[in-house]
């Protein structure tokens, strides 16, 4: 079914009303275990001009494009850009996934790169917010440093993550036993692994659940396994090629979504050969990114494809469903650090809770759009209400 059928406002109330109508003991028994990265982000502002020597006196580069011609203007003398910090906060797709399920309701265990640098078995203070929104979190290596330049149309990470290539499938094992993971999966509905990117031990993890742990695993659930890959464009084809492989092999084993941004889904279509993004006919993002989705779906073998970016998401699945939702877009968010990763918890959340493909949409672009307001995860209740007068893009 496409959004033709229905209006916008429509599957935004039947989302909400199927979200209210989740059980204490529905949200009681949705569990997740997620990982394996983990980043200490400092949320900066870039000065533009400053009337005052005061920290917060200056009017702020407002785009990239301003940004980049700053830089460029730079070449063949120097420049000096300042930095203001406007937060330092817990970071890293799997901390940032998981404190939107769990704001959501969901009983979510973590593991990964968030122990003290000083002592891998003790959680990093920053993380202390993070660890009240978990049932359990497991620190198995320190945490990678991220400095996110913000601007009001996008953001540009600066990412540091040699502290995370310790987290490997064999250190997770060495931290938390096999026995013990695998008791943990067998609980969970949804599993997640994410920053293929830039933890190098990814791959191992994969090939450590598809060997080691999902064959194993009781049939009393219908688990999903969903994959964000955080923006590949460094990352050459080969890897690429040889990622999007291996995690097919993991299909016939356990449901696999792939969560992509507009940008990483060009990549992955190209490499793979798949042909998307055709705009000969001025095509809108709404008519061509289902198809995309569908797509590349199709020529991976999985479960199903979300494409999301800051207008709205489109998405295909193996049932046949295909969609695009029109998300609440602000000009002006509080934050934008983050937006991606509830999306997909929001996604995730929504799919495992028994929603449609047109409802995780609409309940992902909830989830994303009050966070991106608010500066927080958003709780259940405040996605039910943001839902039912959902704004308009602006």
């Amino acid at each position: 079914m496409s959004t033709a059928a229905r209006t916008r406002n429509e599957i935004a109330l039947s989302a909400a009303e199927a979200l209210a109508a989740l059980t204490p003991e529905r949200l009681e028994s949705l569990r997740s275990v997620v990982g394996f990265d983990g980043f200490v982000d400092s949320i900066i502002h870039v000065v533009d001009r400053r009337h005052s020597m005061a920290r917060d006196d200056f009017d702020r580069i407002r785009t990239i494009p301003e940004f980049a011609a700053r830089c460029g203007a730079a070449a063949g003398r120097s420049a000096n850009l300042e930095m203001v910090v406007q937060d330092v906060r817990f970071g890293g797709n799997g901390p940032l996934f998981s404190s939107s399920m769990g704001r959501l309701g969901s009983r979510v265990t973590f593991i990964g790169a968030v122990g003290r640098a000083d002592d891998h078995s003790e959680v990093d203070p920053v993380f202390g917010p993070f660890v009240e929104r978990c049932e359990r979190v497991v620190p198995i290596c320190a945490p990678g440093r991220t400095d996110a330049l913000e601007f009001e149309d996008g953001k540009i990470m600066l990412g540091k993550p040699e502290a995370v290539q310790d987290a490997t499938w064999d250190r997770i094992k060495e931290v938390v036993g096999l026995d013990t993971i695998r008791e943990l999966y067998a609980r969970a509905e949804l599993i997640t692994v994410v920053n293929w990117t830039l933890v190098g031990g990814v791959e191992g993890v994969w090939a450590g659940l598809r060997d080691e742990v999902l064959p194993g695993l009781p049939a009393n659930l219908n688990r999903r396994l969903f994959i964000d890959l955080s923006d590949p464009a460094k990352r050459t084809d080969a890897d690429i090629r040889r990622a999007m492989e291996l995690l097919a092999t993991l299909q016939p084993l356990i449901p696999v979504t792939l969560g992509l941004n507009l940008s990483e889904s060009g990549r992955i279509a190209k490499v793979m050969g798949v042909e998307a993004y055709d705009d000969e006919h001025n095509r809108s993002l709404a008519e061509m990114v289902p198809e995309a989705a569908a797509r590349i779906r199709e020529r991976l073998g999985l479960e199903c494809v979300v494409i999301h970016q800051h207008t709205g998401a489109g998405a295909a699945d193996e049932a046949g469903e295909i969609g695009w939702f029109t998300g609440p877009y602000t000009r002006k968010p509080r934050i934008s650090t983050g937006a991606g990763d509830h999306f997909g918890g929001g996604f995730s959340f929504a799919r495992c809770a028994g929603l449609g493909l047109l409802e995780s949409l609409a309940a992902a672009c909830g989830v994303a759009g009050a966070y991106v307001r608010d500066a927080q995860s958003p709780t259940l209740e405040r996605l039910i209400g943001f839902l039912r007068d959902l704004p308009g893009p602006e």
